[in-house]
């Protein structure tokens, strides 16, 4: 059977950089590797961070968003059989910051998926300096991603300090217990090292990691926060002007509470890429882009990102839209 691995994390945690290194580790051991994205709408750009990756030995698929739930997993169930006869050896799904665990598991246990696949490994990406405060969607999203996980991996490990990690661990925990999971995660169950320096060993630890089954409470959904995401296209503004607006537009009221800006955008000599959290903003070249900025956060204003991103755009044909993801 093929195994298929999870890689989960809330927004902007680093689910596509370590699917980098993680994939990459598999295609130098001669493995066939399958990487299913999906994100909230038509426009996915942690595919396009993945392209280099794509060869003989590795294929990428996406799945698009911007659907009701029982949608969307017709769309993963359907791709799944699709790659089935392909003679993958490892199939890797990296979901949006906002996925629900349970579609992997209720999807995996249907007909016919279940006669091909097996679940491998489930693994989940925290930020080692992760914000004290989220909201309440965020906070559940975290309880149940960790609750059902193999290995937790802290990104950014290197940039933080015991005190981060203390901390970080404390909001894990605090999380399950708010969807009342008796798990409790220690920091020696975390893998917390600078990925550049991750051994094979390391990587053969994580790939063989498996997973866990916890029981919580879910009603987030009930909620209805009114999470959101829209799509910036066609962006041109001098480098300098976008450096001081993408930072301050997590405090911009008038925009909404924003949990994340990602996207790239055409320079003078080639593209950059751009990823934004509250924490921090990292701008950098790339080879090659898609004129996009996406914006995810609650409750955002159309009008209030337009007056921000259309004012200062140097390109006419500026586009926002609107992707409602429930």
């Amino acid at each position: 059977m093929i195994e298929i691995d999870l890689i989960t994390g809330i927004l902007g945690s680093g689910k596509t950089t370590f699917i980098k290194k993680y994939v990459g580790y598999m295609l130098s051991k001669g493995m066939k590797v399958a990487i299913i994205e999906n994100d909230h709408g038509a426009v996915n750009v942690d595919m396009m961070l993945l392209k280099d990756m794509i060869g003989e030995n590795c294929h990428i698929e996406t799945i698009a968003g911007g659907c009701d739930a029982e949608c969307h997993q017709r769309r993963f169930k359907t791709k799944l059989i699709s790659l089935a006869m392909q003679g993958f050896n490892r199939i890797v799904m990296e979901p949006s910051g906002i996925f629900d665990v349970d579609e992997f598991f209720d999807t995996l246990n249907e007909s016919p998926v279940d006669r091909w696949y097996k679940i491998g490994s489930i693994i989940t990406i925290v930020d080692a300096m992760l914000e004290d405060k989220l909201t309440r969607q965020l906070e559940f999203l975290l309880g149940s991603q960790v609750a059902n996980t193999g290995k937790i991996i802290f990104s950014k490990a290197q940039l933080a300090d015991k005190d981060n990690y203390n901390n970080t661990l404390e909001h894990i925990n605090r999380a399950l217990r708010e969807i009342k999971c008796v798990r409790k995660v220690r920091l020696e169950n975390v893998l917390i090292k600078d990925w550049n320096e991750l051994t094979d060993a390391d990587m053969e630890s994580i790939m063989n990691c498996g997973y866990d089954l916890y029981s919580y409470e879910k009603d987030w959904q009930d909620d209805k926060e009114g999470s959101s995401t829209f799509y910036i296209m066609h962006v041109r503004m001098e480098l300098d002007k976008l450096k001081e607006i993408i930072p301050g537009l997590f405090t911009e009221k008038a925009c909404g509470d924003i949990f994340r800006i990602k996207g790239f955008m055409k320079v003078e000599n080639g593209w950059i890429e751009v990823n934004a959290t509250r924490q921090k903003t990292t701008i950098e070249k790339i080879d090659e882009g898609q004129e996009v900025f996406i914006v995810i956060g609650e409750k955002l204003n159309q009008e209030g990102l337009d007056n921000v991103f259309k004012t200062n755009n140097l390109n006419d044909e500026y586009i926002s839209i609107e992707s409602v993801i429930q």
